[in-house]
């Protein structure tokens, strides 16, 4: 398949050489979240993340320890490979069946990352190099903290780039990526545009990011030469103020259409809530389908993500995962990180390893079957509540129970901290367990 972007209409255009269809989609993918006392209650920082993709894409939820490795050692990315560092942080990651990063995800030391695809005047189109969802796998593998996830990130980004398809498919779907990070403290918004780059910090209130540049003039960091490579592309004059977001979006239009209404639906919605934002208020706002940010079509919300971080460092995050499509029709389920995690079987996908399509080239030829345990039942289940009304609400009551007594019991370890910690090394399988339980329960 062949696509590209038209400008004028801020729309991505589908060609199949095998099929000859040709269909329009708005590319949209992702919204992501951050809020920040005083915009939260309990002294905790709340982040989220819908991650919006092809409807027929499985998101899976997987878990890596902390490792050290030697020297000269290689880490093989989804298309590329780079240098491995001495000793990677553990991470839990929801990401798509087929790649090696994450769309949104979290580590040890508690930061959270999140990206959003983002088009602007320099092409997408390259060669294959690192995706941003490498990035995000990247940063949070290698940084204890957000402002060192944007150092990390940067630095690969300058040495290697950003490219490749970021679908299961020859279509050549590409885009520059926007990332949303945030720890104990701070948040860090880090946009980008092939090699360069720009970082703002966020120290307090809320913020959110959907598929269009946001940073302005408040620039805290940024590549040496960004401004000197727009000023010689004649996209700035060198003596106006620089504005990233005017300087490196469309010429038209700074915002895609589909992404600019629900940047502001978001907006509004953190501000209903501000002061008083909480993890129910975050899984509120990933549900919402009224604002577009719970997506349906061809492009659908295919996995979401909460995490609720104390600013106090004695106690632990617990990060939210639904690992199945639609957060309206699934619950979220909580991870907290202590030793000993073992793989989270029921949501990890089958592997293919180096016979995998998209390991062999040409790519994808063949797309196997990417469904794990927990989203093949989740899949017959919500056959069942589309089809059944009285039936499907006896199991969307049972579901969301079970998200409600979650919540509850994570409430007492954010507040008094994990006391026990064996008891928690199986929390986020028993809950996956137990949703799908739930899905058969009278």
């Amino acid at each position: 398949m062949k696509s590209h972007v038209n400008r004028d209409e801020t729309k991505l255009t589908v060609f199949s050489k095998t099929s000859k269809r040709r269909s329009k989609m708005h590319p949209s993918s992702c919204d992501t979240f951050v809020a920040l006392p005083p915009s939260t209650e309990r002294q905790q920082i709340i982040f989220g993340k819908n991650s919006d993709r092809p409807c027929d894409e499985v998101q899976e939820v997987v878990y890596f320890p902390a490792r050290d490795y030697d020297e000269g050692e290689k880490v093989e990315c989804t298309y590329i490979e780079i240098e491995q560092v001495a000793h990677t942080y553990a991470v839990v990651l929801s990401r798509p069946a087929w790649l090696w990063g994450a769309e949104m995800g979290a580590n040890e030391h508690q930061v959270c990352i999140g990206n959003e695809a983002v088009w602007g005047r320099e092409s997408a189109d390259g060669d294959e190099a690192l995706l941003g969802m490498d990035y995000v796998r990247l940063g949070l593998e290698r940084a204890d903290t957000a402002e060192k996830a944007v150092d990390v990130i940067t630095e690969l980004l300058e040495k290697y780039g950003q490219g490749g398809s970021c679908m299961e498919d020859e279509c050549g779907f590409t885009y520059h990526n926007s990332f949303l990070i945030s720890d104990r403290k701070e948040a860090w918004l880090l946009e980008t545009s092939g090699k360069h780059w720009a970082a703002e910090r966020v120290e307090g209130g809320y913020r959110n990011i959907s598929n269009q540049y946001g940073i302005t003039t408040k620039i805290d960091k940024e590549h040496p030469e960004m401004r000197e490579y727009a000023r010689s592309k004649g996209w700035w004059d060198g003596e106006t103020q620089f504005n990233f977001a005017t300087v490196f979006s469309f010429m038209t239009t700074a915002r895609i259409e589909a992404s600019g209404s629900r940047y502001c639906e978001g907006k509004k919605l953190l501000e209903k809530s501000n002061g008083h934002i909480t993890a129910e208020t975050m899984m509120d706002i990933l549900r919402d389908k009224d604002s577009g940010i719970n997506m349906e079509g061809m492009f659908m919300t295919t996995g979401s993500m909460v995490s609720v971080i104390p600013t106090h460092p004695a106690l632990p995050g617990v990060h939210y995962f639904t690992a199945t499509p639609d957060p309206e029709r699934s619950v979220f389920k909580p991870f907290v990180f202590v030793n000993h995690i073992k793989q989270l079987k029921e949501t990890t996908s089958p592997s293919y390893g180096p016979d995998d399509p998209v390991k062999k080239k040409p790519r994808f030829q063949s797309k196997p079957d990417r469904k794990h345990e927990l989203f093949v039942k989740h899949e017959v289940v919500t056959a069942i509540i589309e089809s059944h009304k009285d039936r499907g609400k006896k199991i969307m009551g049972n579901m969301r129970q079970l998200e409600n007594e979650n919540i509850t019991q994570m409430k007492e370890i954010l507040s008094k901290g994990v006391e026990e910690p064996d008891f928690l090394v199986n929390l986020f399988s028993s809950s996956v367990q137990e949703e799908m339980a739930a899905y058969s329960k009278k």
